[in-house]
């Protein structure tokens, strides 16, 4: 039996037969589906769809008739984006979905994976595109989105999109029957930012949260991770936030690949839960194969480190940490939450250690100035004589996490 319908969404005035075909396969493999199109020019026979273009644009705030007239195809696309998000919400909170999976080119998965991103994490979602062998992050964004590739072109019927197309369609019914068991237990969930140069240090913390009673969810800091950890913090998931890797800061700063962009660190603050900042790998930028890093670095006698063959690291500077000193300072000003920093005077990573390679204290006490300087009185800044993998230092960071939980009332945790 099958958590709620199928949400087929797509162009059907112009994929008509390949979606019928995907019906066909959903339904002979048990599937119950709604179907729901966003192309503009026209419609289909082949079989019912439920939600037509008209239905579809007029969500999105305009007529389907208005569009036509106009024209502008990069504007209907908008529109239809629009509208199909707003539908397929709608048909969510209705109880209508229990899944949905869509087909195109570039501009149709765009319009496809718009109303995907509306849904909650845990609601399946699959998208078979051309797009999806390149750089998906503009349709996935931080959501658990699947993207299948279409191999040839979503145009026409043959042997290989026969499979592709069959496949995604077991794909999207398995997933939906698939049905989670419940959560157990009403543990508070802690987000925690984590980099191989500070894994030791989370995993002491993930060790200590556990014999506390709480749940803790680990995110990479790669850019995606911190992301999807701020996303899932507004989406209403976290109650507390131990964000020991802020190293995305350095790398938004300096244009790294592992930026988060500007609103890192800004979700704990927005949403009003506990939130406790370390500048855990602000001493490294990220970069890929050495000849990748940008030539105003390379000419300026910066200092680098080959940490596997597609990453190659930076370390910050005296004036890029005090930079990150004020932009930790920002965040703390702009929280509706209360907040703490914790500071590791013995280095920041791995390779801040004493005497290792990117052991540079004036950098790193340039931050802690720069913080000081522009915190409000009654925002705490410890510090501790420690490296940030030393197990006191994790052993004072979740007693610190906890003494912020506590000064709150933390939520329950939300099931999915």
């Amino acid at each position: 039996m099958l958590n709620g319908p199928i949400v087929v969404l797509g162009a059907f005035d112009s994929k008509g037969d390949e979606y019928a075909f995907l019906l066909d396969a959903i339904r002979r493999l048990g599937g119950d589906a709604l179907t729901v199109n966003f192309g503009i020019l026209g419609s289909t026979n082949l079989f019912r769809v439920d939600y037509d273009a008209e239905e579809v644009a007029r969500a999105g705030g305009v007529e389907l008739t208005m569009l036509r007239e106009r024209g502008d195809r990069g504007a209907a696309m908008k529109c239809m984006a629009a509208g199909a998000a707003v539908l397929v919400r709608r048909l969510y909170d209705e109880g209508k979905l229990g899944g949905v999976i869509g087909m195109g080119g570039s501009g149709g998965a765009s319009v496809i994976t718009a109303a995907m991103r509306t849904l909650p994490t845990g609601v399946p979602k699959v998208c078979v595109s051309t797009v999806a062998g390149g750089d998906v992050r503009p349709y996935v964004g931080t959501t658990d989105i699947v993207m299948i590739p279409s191999v040839t072109d979503v145009a026409g019927l043959n042997r290989i999109s026969r499979t592709i197309f069959t496949r995604a369609a077991g794909a999207i019914v398995g997933m939906v029957r698939a049905t989670p068991e419940p959560a157990i237990g009403d543990r508070p969930i802690v987000a925690a930012s984590m980099f191989g140069n500070t894994t030791a240090c989370v995993d002491a913390c993930r060790d200590l949260l556990d014999a506390a009673g709480y749940e803790t969810l680990v995110f990479h800091a790669t850019g995606v991770g911190g992301r999807t950890m701020e996303s899932l913090i507004d989406e209403g998931f976290v109650d507390a936030c131990l964000d020991i890797t802020t190293t995305e800061l350095a790398d938004e700063l300096c244009g790294g690949v592992f930026s988060a962009g500007e609103d890192r660190l800004s979700a704990p603050g927005r949403q009003g839960i506990p939130h406790l900042i370390v500048p855990g790998c602000i001493d490294m930028v990220n970069f890929g194969p050495p000849d990748s890093v940008p030539q105003k670095y390379r000419n300026a006698g910066r200092l680098f480190y080959e940490w596997n063959p597609a990453v190659t690291l930076m370390r910050t500077s005296v004036d890029e940490n005090r930079r990150i000193g004020e932009i930790f300072a920002a965040k703390a000003i702009a929280a509706q939450g209360p907040v703490a920093f914790l500071i590791p005077l013995r280095g920041v990573s791995v390779l801040d250690g004493d005497g290792q390679l990117f052991c540079d204290r004036e950098a790193d006490q340039a931050m802690c100035a720069a913080l000081r300087e522009r915190l409000p009185a009654g925002v705490p800044v410890v510090e501790v004589d420690a490296n940030i993998n030393d197990p006191s230092f994790a052993q004072l960071a979740v007693e610190m996490l906890l003494e912020l939980i506590r000064a709150t009332k933390p939520r329950a945790a939300k099931q999915t």
